[in-house]
């Protein structure tokens, strides 16, 4: 089981910080599609950021519990403006990745009381 829950923290991990990484580099898609829900340049940088950040903190042990909540919210952020625009698909996938996030956060909450 450690190594699933390993295997799943990792893909979590890179999806956040690629999600962010896009948002960052201001990609068309990202900006033409969160545009359109009014997100500006800069906030749509500072999301970017946001996720980034969270996932960098889910790799660390002390702040994955903070990490998994922040990337769990930006995730919602997400999901929403998917459901505006109807794109049942990609949303089915952020409520998995949501659900996982959710694993993560119990799990490390779980660990951090056992200390």
């Amino acid at each position: 089981m450690k190594i699933v829950s390993t295997i799943i923290l990792i893909v979590l991990i890179l999806l956040a910080v690629s999600s962010g990484s896009t948002k960052v580099a201001l990609m068309q898609q990202d900006v033409e599609f969160f545009g359109k829900y009014g997100f500006s340049n800069s906030l749509l940088i500072a999301y970017g950021l946001v996720q980034v950040i969270g996932g960098v903190l889910m790799v660390f042990k002390k702040t994955r519990f903070v990490g998994a909540a922040i990337v769990a919210i930006t995730f919602l952020t997400s999901l929403a403006v998917l459901l505006m625009e109807g794109s049942l698909p990609v949303s089915a996938v952020t409520i998995v990745a949501l659900l996982l996030l959710g694993m993560t956060m119990k799990q490390s909450w779980k660990t951090a009381a056992l200390k």
